[in-house]
């Protein structure tokens, strides 16, 4: 085709809609635009689609930026294994997402230790104790690890027809995504053991490719497949999480990656759909769509944590210079972990860390609201903190 065409459809901003691109060009245009990707542009990826084809994607599309994974590689300063506000918006969005039934005062509940006293708070507590099976780097991706997952995570708070049948793994029949109509049947179920197995070789492999771009695949591709009855989209996020915890990025478990998603929703699903779309308009599953819409609405929108950074030089060298005690030391360490960038009060923060004497919570909120650590607003006669 002539190379000036070709060039424009690279660049033009709807190559992940086919559909789109196909209205604004010829119908030869876009076939043998497909032909040339194929011929050798497109990156393969070595897992099969439903008809035995390797995935592909556009590389040329789909960079991420050096800061994302300098944030999520950037090493917590605390022993804990996972930020509890972090894990509070992560379990709360996830179950968002899915439309599950929970209280944000029942998950704060449950991620303090408390024990779950009805079905909602089960789930909840199904989900923390898959984010500390998954938080632990001795935890490998295995199939036999993805079940057990499963099993504490999600399996144990299912309805009978959504159970697997003893000793499988995966589903044992059909399973369809229903919106206004049928947007996606899974892999047939004979399939998934086959598909399953490429799936974790292609996770424990090393490779080239880009890490958070290969966790995203790996979060595509659970989905894709859609293993289980219930449940597919939040092992396909713990998942994603689970691989970059694997891969060494300690601060996966200090962010909420399904709270992005909740965000852009709408957007989540569309790149589901424009994939399948595509496929049947170019004959390949090219997962670019789900890759730019993680890049743009998740990885990207990390930069925000970049002042978290900042705020951990200002720290340390208070506590170098021995501006700042051990024990307030510990206080800023627990905010971090249990606040995030949420508001708390001196009340608040005396209940919830349990250790200190209100005096010793006021002078600390007081220093480093000085030293610029944490600021303060007004409300009536209340004040509220946040980092």
């Amino acid at each position: 085709m002539d190379a000036t065409v070709f060039a424009q459809m690279l660049s033009d901003k709807r190559i992940t809609d086919l559909k789109r691109l196909k209205h604004k060009y010829q119908d030869v245009d876009l076939k043998e635009f497909v032909d040339v990707l194929k011929s050798g542009i497109y990156r393969e990826v070595p897992l099969p689609d439903f008809s035995g084809n390797p995935l592909v994607y556009l590389d040329s599309v789909t960079q991420v930026r050096m800061t994302a994974a300098k944030i999520l590689l950037s090493p917590q300063k605390t022993a804990e294994q996972y930020g509890l506000k972090a894990m509070e918006d992560e379990i709360a969005s996830t179950f968002t997402i899915e439309n599950i039934d929970f209280s944000r005062d029942s998950v704060r509940k449950i991620l303090r230790g408390f024990a779950p006293t009805d079905d909602s708070e089960n789930r909840i507590y199904g989900m923390k104790k898959g984010l500390e099976f998954i938080s632990d780097p001795t935890s490998r991706i295995t199939e036999e690890n993805i079940f057990k997952l499963y099993s504490i995570a999600i399996r144990d708070f299912l309805e009978e027809e959504d159970q697997l049948l003893p000793n499988h793994y995966y589903r044992h029949d059909t399973v369809y995504v229903v919106g206004q109509e049928v947007e996606h049947t899974g892999l047939p179920h004979e399939k998934i053991p086959e598909y399953m197995a490429a799936l974790v070789a292609f996770i424990q492999e090393d490779s080239a490719m880009n890490d958070l771009v290969k966790a995203a695949i790996i979060h595509f591709y659970l989905a894709y497949l859609h293993p289980y009855f219930d449940g597919n989209g939040r092992m396909a996020r713990l998942i994603h999480l689970w691989y970059l915890v694997q891969q060494g990025y300690t601060s996966a478990m200090f962010i909420p990656l399904s709270e992005y998603v909740e965000k852009s929703r709408k957007g989540y699903y569309n790149a589901y759909t424009l994939a399948e779309q595509n496929a049947k308009l170019s004959g390949v599953m090219d997962v670019t769509p789900f890759l730019v819409y993680f890049i743009e609405n998740v990885y990207h929108k990390l930069g925000k944590m970049a002042s978290a950074e900042k705020n951990m030089e200002i720290f340390r060298n208070a506590l170098e210079t021995g501006a700042i005690t051990e024990k307030e030391k510990d206080l800023w360490l627990y905010v971090l972990s249990a606040y995030g960038n949420s508001e708390f009060s001196t009340k608040q923060l005396e209940k919830d860390y349990g250790n200190a004497a209100y005096a010793t919570i006021r002078s600390f909120v007081l220093k480093f609201e000085k030293l610029g650590l944490l600021t303060g607003q007004r409300y009536a006669n209340k004040v509220k903190y946040r980092v």
